[in-house]
């Protein structure tokens, strides 16, 4: 009998403890390096913005943050490759919308976008552009809308590849200004651009980021931007909302995740930390200069942003009758 009380009261000390050892493995976190994996490749805005908080985490931390490109499959590969790697906080995964418009286009992911992730923080919004070629006869939306609808279907769209957030820009902009443009999608932003700049296409939805090179050098004429607030970068250009279509927007954000068995106390410990680096001045300097503000959120907030934008583009793919090919 002493010995099942022993055992028992044994039993029940190690369960009481499980949080307390939960606190400690939090408190040493991070003890050696941390890989954050990029499912998209060297260059991309999604890259460079990762390795901007990437040197933050390393000064406060004192352990090197290692930059993992995997790109391909529509984000799929890198996503994948998270969720197979071991739950304690030294993998984490860089992600825009893109995670949230896979499961709406491919029937069979290798994992479930929602279950199989810890959302940890956003950290960074970034404003989608429409630019143009300079050969079309329009200097402002409300004259670009007018020609395309006397072009019905001859009108054509780049973007970085199908179901991204460029993709779905375009279509949301068929829907909401009436015109119907042909998507032509690429294998990256940089052909994409490149045509665009080369009148093979002539409009492209784009982060501001990838064009705004060429939007200065008066290659692309840039007629609205997404957002509230005109940006930074480009004063002089207007929203949507002030150019005559209120009801376009589209923000790209970007957040991290980690496996979704992630110990609640290293999730929590990494937000405060991205959260508390997005204040500071040098980083809102760096990420405005790549056309991204900071967009702080932590797990709760994240977790509802994935949920409503999952809701929302279920609407835009469902309209548009948005099908994609890996």
């Amino acid at each position: 009998m002493n010995r099942h009380i022993t055992s028992a009261a044994r039993i029940a000390a190690c369960i009481a403890m499980l949080p307390v050892a939960g606190n400690v493995i939090a408190q040493q976190y991070p003890s050696k390096p941390i890989r954050v994996i990029v499912p998209y490749g060297p260059g991309a805005s999604t890259d460079n913005v990762t390795r901007i908080y990437g040197q933050k985490l390393q000064e406060a931390w004192g352990q090197s943050v290692v930059v993992d490109n995997k790109p391909g499959g529509n984000t799929v590969i890198g996503s994948d490759a998270l969720v197979k790697s071991t739950p304690d906080g030294y993998t984490i995964l860089l992600v825009v919308n893109t995670h949230v418009i896979n499961p709406l286009l491919i029937p069979k992911l290798p994992y479930d976008p929602v279950k199989d992730f810890a959302p940890v923080a956003t950290i960074g919004a970034q404003e989608y552009v429409l630019g143009i070629n300079p050969s079309v006869p329009a200097s402002n939306l409300k004259e670009f809308i007018a020609y395309a609808k006397t072009k019905p279907g001859q009108l054509n769209f780049s973007s970085s590849g199908g179901g991204g957030l460029g993709h779905l820009s375009g279509e949301l902009f068929n829907v909401v200004a009436g015109v119907k443009m042909q998507h032509v999608p690429y294998k990256g932003g940089a052909p994409a651009v490149t045509d665009l700049v080369g009148g093979q296409v002539q409009a492209m939805f784009s982060s501001t980021g990838a064009v705004l090179p060429n939007i200065r050098s008066g290659r692309i004429r840039a007629l609205a931007v997404s957002g509230k607030n005109r940006l930074v970068a480009l004063p002089d250009v207007p929203t949507f909302t002030e150019a005559g279509l209120p009801t376009f927007e589209s923000t790209n954000w970007f957040g991290i995740l980690a496996p979704a068995a992630t110990p609640r106390d290293i999730v929590n410990k990494l937000s405060a930390e991205l959260v508390r680096v997005q204040a500071l001045a040098d980083i809102r300097e760096k990420l405005n200069a790549q056309g991204v503000d900071p967009f702080p959120g932590g797990p709760e907030q994240f977790a509802a942003l994935i949920k409503t934008d999952l809701e929302k583009f279920a609407k835009i793919v469902k309209s548009a009758n948005i099908k994609l090919e890996l």
